[in-house]
């Protein structure tokens, strides 16, 4: 892409990639002494196979179920007893294991990480009652959430071809088709070395952490993994909307979102320019829609945007808005309306994208301090199709925003016939 060359810096990280094909970025942090290490896989939910919904986040579960050397549960337990702390995610495009430990057991977490990258034993007794897990795990977070089934909808109908539209968890009824040999396909297909970035964060350097890697990690063969087909989405010629009614609600809202370039989809400066836009628009109490419609006018609690370009495929933007008690669902959603119109009319002025600027680049000069932030924002790029270096020249891309930028996408990007509205509302319980 043809940016200018990196002025600034937001992490100053150490590369290298093992003979396997193993990529690893170290990042110093000496603050204190501990460490984080991410495993990131180049895999997530969008490429899993027609009818296996939820198998890559299954997996996950089930990676925590033992190797040769580490019986089902030791993992855990090791990592406990040590002092650490560990756990695991699953999106559309990744899945990522962490642990952070203290420095003198780093060593220990890169054994038991490598080990079952490729070492996982899986049989019927501990795969079928993991699923059960999992089941419930989806009746929990989707079952009794009216906001999150009205979500699910969403996706759905903003997504008519791609595999973004299916939930990460899977749907109910694949759930329960998954079984031993489908996790297994899975984790043959996609785990190997030269699918995976390894993030170390912490009170560590690149020398100390080389040859570790090379001993744990470097063992493991190279493994053919298959090329990611996504299946591209076809012209979007009609807005859609989404009404759920429940009982639970008592706070009603809209959101409405729209299609979006990523990083990887845009192949030029737009996604900076949409971060930029989130940021003087909707993110906290100081964003244009908060003080209008909140403080100004006290129509709504709550009003925001929400947008992120790291996805492997398109992304969306988004907005949302709840009322206060005793002002119509009907009413805000007009006036957010009105004020995304006035919007894309007026646009935005040059002062307001210079503090938006700002802002954003003093949240990331921050974020260094954070032993998390690295491995959480290098591994989203790695596994999304950016790289290190686009990490590190983000502050500048960013800086480089114009009002002209922005003002131009605004009528790209909020196109109705691209867009989904999803209204929670109260209703009545069910005799």
């Amino acid at each position: 892409m043809p940016f200018s060359s990196v002025q600034s810096a937001v992490f100053n990280p150490d590369t290298f990639t093992l003979d396997n094909g193993l990529e690893v970025v170290v990042v110093p942090n000496h603050r204190a002494p501990i460490v984080t290490q991410m495993l990131w896989y180049k895999v997530g939910a969008a490429d899993e196979d027609t009818g296996e919904s939820g198998n890559a986040h299954f997996l996950e579960h089930l990676m925590f179920k033992g190797t040769e050397r580490f019986e089902s549960g030791k993992f855990s337990a090791l990592v406990a007893k040590n002092g650490g702390q560990e756990n695991a995610f699953t999106s559309w495009d990744y899945t990522a294991y962490h642990q952070t430990v203290a420095k003198d057991r780093l060593e220990l977490v890169m054994e038991l990480e490598a080990d079952r990258m490729t070492g996982l034993i899986l049989d019927d007794e501990k795969v079928l009652p993991e699923r059960e897990v999992v089941r419930e795990e989806r009746r929990s977070r989707v079952g009794n959430r009216p906001g999150a089934q009205l979500g699910e909808v969403m996706r759905a109908s903003q997504f008519l071809n791609h595999p973004y539209r299916i939930p990460i968890i899977g749907w109910d009824h694949e759930i329960e088709a998954l079984n031993t040999e489908t996790a297994l396909s899975f984790y043959r297909k996609w785990y190997a070395p030269n699918n995976a970035v390894l993030v170390i964060s912490g009170d560590v350097t690149v020398d100390e952490v080389k040859p570790l890697a090379e001993k744990y990690y470097g063992i493991i063969p190279y493994k053919e993994v298959p090329e990611r087909k996504r299946i591209s989405e076809p012209p979007q010629n009609a807005a859609r909307r989404v009404v759920k009614e429940s009982h639970l609600i008592t706070n009603p809202s809209v959101t409405i979102r729209y299609l979006a370039p990523s990083y990887r989809t845009a192949g030029n400066n737009d996604p900076y320019a949409l971060q930029v836009l989130d940021e003087i628009i909707g993110s906290g109490a100081t964003s244009k829609l908060y003080k209008k419609l909140v403080i100004e006018e006290k129509l709504a609690a709550s009003v925001g945007t929400s947008y992120s370009p790291n996805a492997y495929d398109l992304s969306t933007f988004t907005l949302y808005i709840s009322p206060r008690p005793g002002v119509g669902i009907d009413v805000v959603e007009k006036r957010l309306r009105e004020e995304l119109s006035d919007l894309i009319e007026g646009g935005v002025t040059q002062a307001e994208v210079d503090k938006a600027i700002t802002r954003m680049v003093d949240a990331a000069i921050f974020a260094r301090d954070s032993l998390a932030a690295a491995p959480n924002v290098i591994g989203r790029a790695i596994t999304t199709g950016g790289s290190v270096e686009d990490v590190e020249a983000w502050p500048d891309r960013i800086s480089a925003v114009t009002s002209d930028k922005i003002n131009d996408l605004l009528k790209k990007t909020f196109v109705d016939n691209q867009s989904v509205t999803g209204v929670l509302l109260p209703g009545k319980r069910a005799e």
